[in-house]
Order: C-alpha cells, then sequence, then structure tokens
C-alpha cells in the first residue's frame, strides 16, 4: 500500500498545464525550480522501504505495509510514531520542508469529525469522506491543501464583484459538480490531490452558497491550470544558498478553469453551516504537523548561533549564553506544548484522539508569534559576517583563496571551508530572500495571527478560572455560567490526579 518514489514520480507525469516564469513546464521532475522538492518527496517515498526507516515511517497491518502519515490518530502511541516519523524524515534531508503530505492529511480527519453536520446537507457526503481517508491510507497520495482565494474587495460579496474572486460552484450535472475559480496552493504543481475547501466567505445570513464547498481535487484534472511564482532554486549556487537551493518550496496559484469535480468526491456543498464549522476545525489535526516545523526550524536557529558563537569563543560569555538561553526557552515552549498536547490528548467527536487543543493552538501562538524574534537573536549571535562573506567563487579563486584562507581561518578546528559553509548555511536561514520568505509563509501556512488567538479562544477552558476566582472571591452560584465545571475538573488537572503517585515516588 505504500508508493515507491518512482511510482511518485510516474503519477506526476500526467501532463498538466504548469507555468512558471512565463513559461510551461514540460518536465517537471527535471526542472531546476521543482526538482530538489520533488526528489524530496520521492526520497520520502522510498524511506518508508528501505530496511533503516521502514518501521519508523510505515506500519504494517492486514499484511500489507501503510504509511505511519496517514494514519487516522486513536492512540497515544500513533501521535509519538507520527512525530518520529516526522522527525527522522527532516533529519533524513536536513532541513524542513513544510509540505511532505502529514501536515494535510489532518483536514480529512476534521471532516470526519464533523460527519453529523454535514449529514444534515446530504449523507452521501460522510460517505465520501470514510472512502477517501481509506483511499488515503490506500493509494498513499501526495496530499496538500487548497484554502486561499485570491478574494478581490473583501468589503463586498462575491456576488457583487467578479465572483470568480472566489472559488465557486458554475453548475451541477449527473457527474459532479462544475467550478471555478482559483486557489493558491504550496506544492501543488507537483502534488497528487488537494483538499480544496472555502475561506470563510461573506455569506451574510444565507443558509446556503454555492461558495461554501468542499471537495478532492485530483491536481491531474482536464482544465486545472498552475501559475507558480519564481522560485529560489538555480538563482544563485548552492554552496552560497544551500537551504534555497535544496527546500524552497514552490507555490501557485491554481486555476480552476471550469473544473469537473465527481460526485464522489464532494465532501460538502452550499451548506454555510457546514462550511463555517470545516474552518473553525480545519486545523485540529493538522496544527501539530506545523508547530512541529517550527520546532525543527528552532532547532536549526540554535545550531547555527551556537557554532558561530563557539567558533570564536564568544560562548564562553554570559550576554551571549543567555541569547543563547532565549532560543532555548523558545525551542523548549514548542517541545512541551506539543509534549503536552499530546500526554493530554482528546476524543474527539468522530471518535479520533486529538492533541490536546488549548494546548497545541497555544503552542502554535508561540511558536509562530515569536519566530521574528528568535531569528533576529540568532542574527546577532552569528555576527555580522553572514551578510558580509564573500561567494563560494571567490574562496577557490587562485587570486583570493590564500586570502581568504587566512582570514576566516580561526584555528585547527575551523577551517576556512567549514567557516563558510556554516556562514553560507546561517545568512540562508536568517537573511536571504528565501530567509524574508519562509517567515513571510507563517501567515499563510498556519493562518493568521488573529486566527491563532481564535483558536485559543474557542478552545480555552473558560469555567476553571471563573470558578477559582469565584470561591476566592465568595461569590454567590448564580454567577457561574450553565454547566461549569467544578475546579480541578479540566484535563490537564485529571492527568495530576491520576499520575501523582508518580510524582510522590
Amino acid at each position: 500500500m505504500i508508493r515507491t518514489g518512482q511510482e511518485y514520480l510516474e503519477s506526476i507525469d500526467d501532463g498538466r498545464e504548469v507555468y512558471i516564469n512565463g513559461e510551461r513546464v514540460r518536465d517537471l521532475a527535471h526542472h531546476p525550480m521543482f526538482k530538489p522538492l520533488i526528489d524530496i518527496r520521492a526520497r520520502i517515498y522510498d524511506m518508508q522501504h528501505d530496511g533503516a526507516t521502514r518501521d519508523l515511517l510505515s506500519y504494517r497491518e492486514n499484511d500489507a505495509w501503510y504509511a505511519i502519515a496517514n494514519r487516522p490518530p486513536r492512540t497515544q502511541q500513533d501521535w509519538w510514531a507520527k512525530r518520529r516519523a516526522t522527525d527522522t524524515v527532516l533529519e533524513a534531508i536536513g532541513g524542513v520542508v513544510t509540505r511532505i503530505g502529514d501536515e494535510t492529511v489532518g483536514e480529512m480527519w476534521s471532516l470526519f469529525d464533523g460527519q453529523d453536520v454535514l449529514n444534515e446537507v446530504d449523507p452521501r457526503f460522510s460517505t465520501n469522506i470514510r472512502r477517501h481517508i481509506d483511499g488515503v491510507l490506500a493509494r498513499d497520495p501526495f496530499h496538500v491543501s487548497a484554502n486561499t482565494d485570491p478574494k478581490g474587495d473583501r468589503s463586498k460579496p462575491p456576488q457583487q464583484q467578479d465572483p470568480d474572486m472566489l472559488l465557486h460552484v458554475v453548475r451541477e450535472t449527473d457527474s459532479g459538480i462544475v467550478v471555478r475559480g482559483a486557489k493558491y496552493e504550496t506544492a501543488a504543481p507537483y502534488a497528487n490531490q488537494a483538499f480544496t475547501k472555502p475561506t470563510i466567505g461573506n455569506w451574510g445570513d444565507a443558509a446556503l452558497s454555492d461558495y461554501a464547498v468542499g471537495f478532492i481535487c485530483d491536481l491531474g484534472s482536464p482544465r486545472l491550470k498552475f501559475i507558480c511564482r519564481s522560485g529560489f532554486a538555480g538563482r544563485a549556487g548552492a554552496a552560497d544558498y544551500p537551504l534555497a537551493n535544496r527546500f524552497d518550496e514552490v507555490d501557485s496559484l491554481v486555476i480552476f478553469d471550469d473544473v469537473l469535480i465527481p460526485w464522489e468526491n464532494v465532501l460538502f456543498y452550499r451548506h454555510t453551516r457546514a462550511a463555517n464549522y470545516i474552518r473553525s476545525t480545519l486545523h485540529r489535526y493538522s496544527a501539530f504537523a506545523f508547530v512541529q516545523r517550527n520546532l525543527k526550524l528552532a532547532d536549526m536557529l540554535i545550531g547555527a548561533a551556537l557554532f558561530n558563537a563557539r567558533q570564536t569563543g564568544l560562548d564562553k560569555q554570559q550576554a551571549v549564553q543567555e541569547k543563547l538561553a532565549q532560543l532555548a526557552v523558545y525551542r523548549e515552549g514548542i517541545n512541551a506544548h506539543l509534549t503536552a498536547a499530546i500526554t493530554l490528548a482528546e476524543r474527539s467527536p468522530g471518535g479520533l484522539l486529538m492533541p490536546n487543543q488549548s494546548l497545541l493552538y497555544s503552542g502554535r501562538v508561540l511558536a509562530c508569534s515569536r519566530l521574528h524574534e528568535m531569528m533576529h537573536i540568532a542574527r546577532e549571535l552569528c555576527g555580522g559576517q553572514i551578510c558580509i562573506t564573500p561567494d563560494k567563487a571567490s574562496f577557490d579563486a587562485p587570486e583570493t583563496r590564500p586570502w581568504l584562507d587566512k582570514y576566516y581561518t580561526v584555528n585547527e578546528g575551523w577551517v576556512a571551508e567549514d567557516r563558510r559553509r556554516l556562514l553560507a548555511l546561517a545568512r540562508d536561514l536568517l537573511n536571504s530572500d528565501y530567509a524574508g520568505h519562509r517567515l513571510t509563509f507563517q501567515l499563510f501556512a498556519q493562518s493568521p495571527p488573529f486566527a491563532h488567538l481564535n483558536a485559543v479562544y474557542r478552545a480555552f477552558d473558560w469555567e476553571g478560572p471563573l470558578q477559582f476566582v469565584r470561591a476566592a472571591a465568595g461569590l454567590s452560584e448564580r454567577v457561574l455560567p450553565p454547566g461549569a465545571r467544578a475546579p480541578g475538573d479540566g484535563a490537564v488537572a485529571q492527568w495530576y490526579v491520576e499520575h501523582s503517585g508518580a510524582f510522590h515516588q
């Protein structure tokens, strides 16, 4: 049931209409701006078969192998296995890739949890959801997500401007729905399918809307067009920009030019309540994978900064140690939220095990809201040489090499070439166009900050603090909200009750 890298490469060689830098791409797998990420995705598929990593990335059931990333989570062990699998992949490729599939398949599990709401529209839709979850396990596709529309003038509903500014259904047929519009999607040109769902639209009081639609889109479908931003790979040498040339995930505007979506791929349609429910629970599972990426990015910040400090002995200074400690606190804060989200995981409405929602969403706020500060601290610790160091060609040229060898060799442990490599990575991580793109991308891939805080507001148990203050202030019972719980009845308190013996020991 798990694919090989070659099977993946063959699956995207389907004649899809992809454009970049104004030209149509005829061979995705060998185009310089797509090849690095396509090779990484193929390698991940092969790692599922490799004896050294198969048991970390795959599991065996009913005499078949399946990808751990695609497995619907039902136990804490499932989450620990997913976390190990992602760490294994990112450490093997030597960098952070946001879109490899595990971060978006979780959106399907959120749909699974919302079957009761979707059944109000049409019971067929919940059947479609279950079939697609099973299909992801069986076929192991590269599954991504389509979310943001061009939107146009946001002060107006879509019906009062060009209606295509938000993806919508233009007609129904016996075979399915025909959709028109556009979506911004990362990695779509080299993925197999996308869960395509609406941005929260200005629907007013309408109970039904042609814009409230969600479906699985086969990215090899006729009449799809992919118009991509220019990539960073190939602009400059890989020796000088090692991250941009290996890990740039090309984003594209996917044009739906009256694309037919078969009925069996439609997951909800026209029901605005269903669309709003899906939007509000969309990251119930997938936020875990996104936040885990931030944890690995924090490790890169720490590693680059600490190596630079140790090269010149600055790690002995208290001021430097304090800044390194700030990076460590940031990193461990993310780690603590991920760990606690698994440890205090909650049973979902659909019977799956979802990470503790309040802890997970709070961890996402920490990881994203402080990332720019941590990058600046890392810049300070790396020093000015990340922005003034000459390129690799200068280190190789006979006329300039002796001088650069002289001034970039710190000691016998840090010769010029190793220092150049570290400074090049730090520059690409912190100062390059690619670095700026990745920082901005956090507002796209994980939704904007106000949405992060709104998710925390919905997930946090406000009743516990209210109960505590009611008792402390001696307030009467009538001030309690209906259904308020007694102090200590929350998930965290319950966990301490159940595990208190271990702490006393």
